[in-house]
């Protein structure tokens, strides 16, 4: 998933850069309402997180009004110093998802985050898969009928995105957008690699391989290939 911090504060924006990143989210700071307005328009983020107090002429409630008046929804947690219910409610009524009051846990944050983006499943569940495959998007866990696999941050992060996506073809741009930041140099083959080690790894657990290459489209998660166990046995070590 991919995030983008709307905050002028350094100190603060830096913490929630290092801390989302080490999540495995990619993660994109702005530090003034304009700013976010112009990157919203360009990047499907899928949250925003948005300091009421900003520089310049627009300040957060106007960048959300802004926002949902030019039809972007994607979900928005304001983040203000004001806890009164006056603050509250002009936040809500200019179009903010949820509201959090500094200073505030980080594992908040990240539980309402989690929170936000699983709104479009059904059972708005935390976890997330397909047969024997679990995610657990809470613990970061991803297990094959119990058994813990071992991935990275962004292994992780990219087999969240394919289980979000089931039977879509997601396009090299498209998992890069979510996983990674503006400044990640798209001509590399990292979304290639990292493909490669999410398949060796759940190959390895026993499951036969979900993903599939489309050359010259993208990767398509397939989740009927999960239905049957795979006669592969797991690997040792």
């Amino acid at each position: 998933m991919r995030f983008l911090v709307v905050e002028d504060d350094r100190r603060l924006s830096g913490s929630l850069r290092r801390g989302l990143a080490e999540e495995g989210f990619g993660v994109d700071v702005v530090e003034s309402g304009g700013d976010a307005l112009e990157a919203a328009r360009m990047t499907s983020f899928d949250a925003i997180i948005l300091d009421v107090m900003l520089p310049g002429r627009l300040d957060g409630y106007d960048v959300c009004s802004e926002l949902r008046n030019r039809r972007i929804r994607t979900p928005v947690i304001m983040l203000t110093a004001l806890d009164s219910v006056e603050e509250r409610v002009r936040g809500l009524d200019a179009g903010a998802d949820d509201y959090l009051v500094k200073p505030f846990a980080f594992s908040e944050l990240l539980a309402r985050l989690r929170a936000l983006t699983r709104r479009h499943l059904d059972a708005r569940s935390t976890i997330l898969g397909a047969g024997a495959l679990r995610l657990d998007t809470a613990g970061r866990q991803v297990t094959v009928e119990g058994r813990t696999v071992l991935m990275t941050a962004k292994e992780t992060a990219i087999l969240e995105y394919l289980l979000h996506h089931p039977g879509r073809v997601l396009t090299k741009a498209q998992i890069e957008e979510h996983v990674w930041n503006y400044d990640f140099a798209s001509e590399s083959n990292l979304v290639e690699v990292y493909i490669g080690r999410i398949r060796r790894k759940l190959g390895a657990a026993g499951l036969p391989d979900p993903i599939v290459t489309l050359r010259g489209e993208g990767y398509r998660f397939d989740s009927s290939r999960l239905c049957e166990p795979s006669s592969a046995a797991p690997a040792s070590g």
